[in-house]
């Protein structure tokens, strides 16, 4: 498991890119999220009836 987690002596570099790669991807989800909001904010309301 060690010699896994090691990655042959690049764990350092792999690690780093699948970390780097989650955040980023945790990031945009929530940019959209956020974006979503602010642009519905602007929005008119519309009355249903």
């Amino acid at each position: 498991m060690s010699e896994f987690l090691a990655m042959g002596g690049y764990a350092f570099y792999v690690w780093g890119s699948v970390g780097a790669c989650a955040l980023g991807m945790v990031l945009e989800v929530w940019m959209l999220k956020h974006r979503r909001r602010a642009i519905l904010a602007r929005l008119p309301r519309k009355e249903l009836a």
